[in-house]
């Protein structure tokens, strides 16, 4: 190398062994990194279910009692025939008996009535079983229902539903799963679903109000059924100091997080 250079000190390839051994170096690095790298998957956020819904959801106020239908129309009068008799046909040998009663006149008086011969009248029929009457449903009441898990919290009614509320929003993000189908779709937006808590606290009558599609409308069904499941039940809400059933609208939404 010094006989080829005319100025070996000056020479700009004596550093190419390092620069070379370097550069390998960096690329070993970037390649072990690149097979290190991993997506993470996205990440499901559920908001408040109180948020304010951009469209006016329309729900149907459930019938609390339906009108008994009106009584059939009376059966037409039936048409009797009027014989009509004449004075002959009415006439007819007709024997007059004696009976007229005296002092020696035997009168029989008829057999008692023995205990063998008595029966017994008919009981009365039975009376018609109380009919079931509907119970109300109500949609807005003076304590709407809480989720449970507050009870005991300090406080008055509107901070355990503060409570219940915040229990609420971390059960569905505990439970919920982000349909494949719309992961893989980028399908986001809100899900409203309506059910009736009981007095008993249970949850029944589930149905989607509004549906976004790729199976988000049936994932937010499967949760809300999981509520029946829980080991403690709803409390249920009140009207005048007494349980009533209300019915509950719920708001979820899917939305996709990338990191």
């Amino acid at each position: 190398m010094e006989g080829r250079n005319k100025y070996p000190d000056v020479d700009v390839f004596k550093m190419q062994p390092i620069f070379f051994r370097v550069g390998i170096v960096l690329t070993l690095a970037l390649v072990v990194a690149a097979f290190k790298y991993t997506t993470k998957p996205p990440k499901l956020e559920t908001d408040q279910f109180q948020f304010s819904i951009d469209e006016d959801v329309e729900v149907e106020i459930p019938r609390s009692q339906e009108a008994p239908p009106p009584p059939p129309p009376p059966p037409p009068p039936a048409i009797q025939e009027i014989v009509t008799t004449t004075l002959e046909e009415e006439t007819e040998d007709v024997s007059f008996v004696d009976q007229s009663v005296d002092a020696n006149t035997n009168v029989e008086a008829p057999p008692p009535v023995t205990k063998e011969k008595a029966v017994a009248p008919p009981p009365p029929p039975p009376p018609p079983p109380p009919r079931e009457e509907a119970r109300e449903i109500f949609v807005v009441v003076e304590e709407m229902p809480r989720f449970p898990g507050c009870e005991t919290v300090a406080g008055d009614a509107k901070a355990k539903k503060a409570c219940a509320d915040k229990k609420l929003m971390e059960f569905i993000y505990d439970k919920i799963q982000y349909p494949a189908i719309a992961r893989e779709n980028g399908v986001e937006g809100n899900v409203v679903v309506q059910f009736v808590v009981n007095t008993d606290g249970t949850v029944t009558d589930v149905s989607v109000v509004r549906d976004i599609g790729a199976g988000c409308g049936e994932e937010a069904v499967r949760i809300v059924n999981l509520m029946n499941s829980m080991s403690e039940k709803w409390t249920p809400g009140k009207q005048r100091g007494r349980a009533v059933r209300v019915m509950f609208t719920l708001p979820i939404r899917f939305k996709l997080q990338y990191n």
